[in-house]
Formats: C-alpha cells, sequence, structure tokens
C-alpha cells in the first residue's frame, strides 16, 4: 500500500517512504554521527590525559550518550523531521496525522533506535520495517510518527484547502489538547478529497467527523456553518498553531533583539535634533468699516481644529 487510506476509502496525500530509502538516509546520518563521535573522542582523550580510569570510563559513557543518543533528537527535534540523511533523501518524519513532530517524538525514536539501530546493526529496523504496511519501524510505532517522502512530482501533493474567510480565527481560543491524531488524519483526509465523493457520502462523513471533534473541543459546530467549513476551519487553526510554535522565536532570542541596540558592537541610533520653531506671523486684526455689517469676534481668525472629514460608512472604533 502506497498512500495512507482509512475506513471511508479516502486517501491521504503524504505517501510513506519505504525501505531503500530510508535505509540510504540513516546510514548518511550514522557516518556523520560517527565522525562527529570520533573526533570528539579524539579531542576528549588528549585533553584527559591525566585524569585516572573511572573518570576516563564516565566520560566515554557521557560522550556517547550526548553525541550518539542526543545528538540526532535535538538534530530531529530542531529541524522538524528533517535530519542531514533525510534532507539529501527527501524525506522527513512527521506525525500519523501529518503534523510536525516536537520533542517528545524525537526522544522515542531516538530511544528506540538505541536498540533497533545501533545495538542489533539495523537488522530490527528493517525487520519492522518490512512488515508494517507503512514501512515503520518500532521506533516510529511507538511514537506515533511516520516517514514520509516531500519530494513529489508536479500535481502528486494534495493540500488541506483553506476555510472560507469569514471562519478565519473564529476559532482562536479553542481547545485542541484531548483531539487524538487519529481524528485528524481522518478529517485531513477528507478534506483533501471531499469533492471526489458522492455528496450524500460526503454530507455524512462532514457531520459524523464534526460531531466527533465537537465531542472532543466540547464546542458544539455553530449554528448555520456547514460541517465542512467548520472542519477546515479548525484544521487552518491547528496549522496556524504549530506554525507559530515552529517559527516564533525563543523568548531569550527576543530579549536578545530587544536589547541589542545596548549590547557593544551594534551602533546606537543617533539623536534626532529637534526642529527649530518657525515664526509666526502676526494675524491682521479686522478693521471695522463704516455702514458694513458687524463683524462677529473670531471671525476669520483660524480656529486651530480641522473640518470634519464626510463620513465613510463605518463605525469608528470602540
Amino acid at each position: 500500500m502506497n498512500e495512507l487510506v482509512t475506513g471511508d476509502a479516502v486517501v491521504l496525500g503524504l505517501r510513506p517512504a519505504r525501505l531503500p530509502s530510508r535505509a540510504l538516509a540513516i546510514a548518511i546520518d550514522l557516518a556523520v554521527v560517527l565522525l562527529v563521535f570520533v573526533v570528539v573522542s579524539i579531542v576528549l582523550a588528549i585533553a584527559t590525559v591525566s585524569l585516572d580510569e573511572a573518570a576516563k570510563a564516565a566520560i566515554a559513557v557521557a560522550t556517547f550518550l550526548l553525541v550518539l543518543v542526543g545528538g540526532p533528537i535535538a538534530v530531529e527535534t530542531l529541524s522538524h523531521g528533517r535530519s542531514l540523511g533525510k534532507l539529501a533523501c527527501g524525506l522527513r518524519v512527521v506525525r500519523d496525522d501529518g503534523g510536525p513532530i516536537r520533542f517528545r517524538h524525537a526522544l522515542v525514536r531516538g530511544s528506540m533506535g538505541i536498540v533497533e539501530i545501533l545495538m542489533t546493526f539495523g537488522v530490527v529496523a528493517c525487520v519492522a520495517s518490512l512488515v508494517s504496511a507503512r514501512g515503520r519501524r518500532l521506533g516510529d510505532v511507538f511514537a506515533g510518527t511516520l516517514v514520509v517522502r516531500e519530494r513529489l512530482p508536479a500535481g502528486r501533493a494534495v493540500a488541506v484547502p483553506p476555510p472560507p474567510p469569514w471562519l478565519v480565527g473564529r476559532f482562536a481560543q479553542l481547545d485542541l489538547s484531548s483531539v487524538p491524531d487519529d481524528l485528524w488524519l481522518a478529517i485531513r483526509q477528507y478534506l483533501t478529497r471531499m469533492h471526489q465523493l458522492d455528496a450524500g457520502v460526503g454530507w455524512s462523513v462532514a457531520e459524523r467527523l464534526a460531531g466527533d471533534l465537537a465531542a472532543r473541543t466540547g464546542v458544539p459546530v455553530p449554528a448555520g456553518v456547514p460541517s465542512a467549513a467548520f472542519l477546515a476551519a479548525v484544521v487552518n487553526e491547528r496549522q496556524a498553531r504549530d506554525a507559530r510554535r515552529a517559527f516564533a522565536p525563543s523568548p531569550g532570542e527576543a530579549r536578545g533583539a530587544a536589547g541589542g541596540a545596548g549590547r557593544a558592537g551594534v551602533p546606537a541610533v543617533p539623536p534626532v535634533a529637534p526642529v527649530p520653531a518657525l515664526p509666526v506671523p502676526a494675524l491682521p486684526v479686522p478693521v471695522p468699516v463704516v455702514g458694513a455689517a458687524p463683524v462677529e469676534p473670531g471671525a476669520g481668525v483660524p480656529t486651530g481644529k480641522p473640518e470634519r472629514a464626510p463620513a465613510t460608512g463605518f463605525a469608528p472604533p470602540a
């Protein structure tokens, strides 16, 4: 089976990676990690010549854990599923519902990779990948992840349709923490192929999925909102949250950017010279003319208030 299919026979646009491409990506990653491990080990061996054997053994174990275990976990977390080998092979690790992975997913994959790849030389990972219908190893099964191909031929990638403009941002306060990944997967699959389904079948699937999503979030479907539009709006809100979480700067970066002008090496903004006040010409005093109508006080003298602009038809902000 080359694609993900639900019980409703709706095909998802993601295509799981197979064993040859995954094996090549793992080989590249292992080569890089082992090279870094050897370099770090040599540097530490030279720096710890004067230490005793117990201290050297402790440093060796810590180096093994940090480089061979912690390194891949950190890379997958920071790159959102794209290690160097996967980037070269056009692969990426995603959640079962197609979303980006987080630290806990990378931690489970890395921990299981010690047994599957390092201790058994990849035999367990190869067997599990061959047995799995979607090519997943044990680390993917326990972490709830999937390795997919990012490089697809033109026209093969299927994106989730955007919601109506009047629904964008309407569910910004919705709690989505209790929605399981399999429900997200089913909703995504329906939205990507809803135009290919029969009208009656599509309506019933949308009603069922919207009911399940409302039960998980505790908020019913708003009156007058079609179920398909409700699903698209909630999925759009989740994607927006994932994007903000993935690309938002860390608190340290934000503080560094705010205080960058005060650090050494950053040119300070030159002060702006005050604009000199221009002399105001004296206003002419109106001279009364005999026989003319009396002049009202203040007539002809500008009051300093601009004329009221014509109405634009928009209510002013509160």
